[in-house]
């Protein structure tokens, strides 16, 4: 499976899903400003909507999405245990997850990120962050992970997410619940070499 990704962007996640998997991937990088692959291509030519995770699949087939990459990652190597099966309650709880974390908090470091945004919209975004947080930490207070005790695809979309909060002035000390959940999948062998891979870990 080919991987276009940018270091530390949402691409991460399905990234860190292919090697909890076990999954061969060839990383291709891509310049997210200029739109162009290190070899000067152009990346709209692969996925005209300009942004990462992208990930070509078997018969040369796109696809984009990470909420979506992720679940077929995990399809591939369903003993892995990283998504439960299709048609089951939990498998629709691990997408309500999927869908909580790219609505109501990948889009809002999106504003946090984006240099034209004014303060005052960035402060409410955190806001709406915090809130989230508070919530997040309820859940997994009494749990390791946001499906239980089993590390899901869901669990490294959110430490993607959360680890922005280094870069946009967030600290997670303020919900310790939080930040041992960031630390506990920091430490797993698989999210060391995704972070190794793409040049965040020394």
């Amino acid at each position: 499976m080919k991987l276009y990704f940018s270091p530390g962007a949402c691409s991460l996640s399905p990234h860190i899903v292919l090697r909890e998997a076990g999954l061969p991937v060839e990383l291709v990088k891509v310049d997210l400003k200029a739109k162009k692959l290190a070899d000067g291509s152009d990346f709209l030519a692969i996925n005209p909507k300009g942004y990462v995770p992208t990930v070509e699949i078997e018969g040369g087939e796109i696809l984009t999405e990470g909420p979506a990459i992720v679940q077929y990652i995990a399809d591939q190597k369903p003993e892995s245990g990283l998504a439960p099966a299709n048609g089951t309650l939990a498998r629709y709880r691990l997408q309500e997850w999927l869908t909580f974390i790219n609505s109501e908090l990948h889009k809002s470091y999106g504003a946090l990120f984006n240099p034209a945004f004014p303060d005052a919209a960035k402060a409410v975004a955190k806001e709406l962050l915090a809130k989230r947080f508070d919530y997040l930490s309820t859940r997994l207070a009494a749990q390791d992970y946001l499906m239980g005790n089993q590390f899901s695809v869901a669990d490294a979309y959110l430490f993607t997410v959360i680890n922005w909060s280094q870069w946009v002035g967030i600290d997670l000390a303020q919900w310790p619940v939080l930040a041992a959940f960031h630390a506990r999948v920091a430490a797993r062998p698989a999210v060391q070499e995704a972070l190794r891979a793409e040049g965040l870990l020394k």
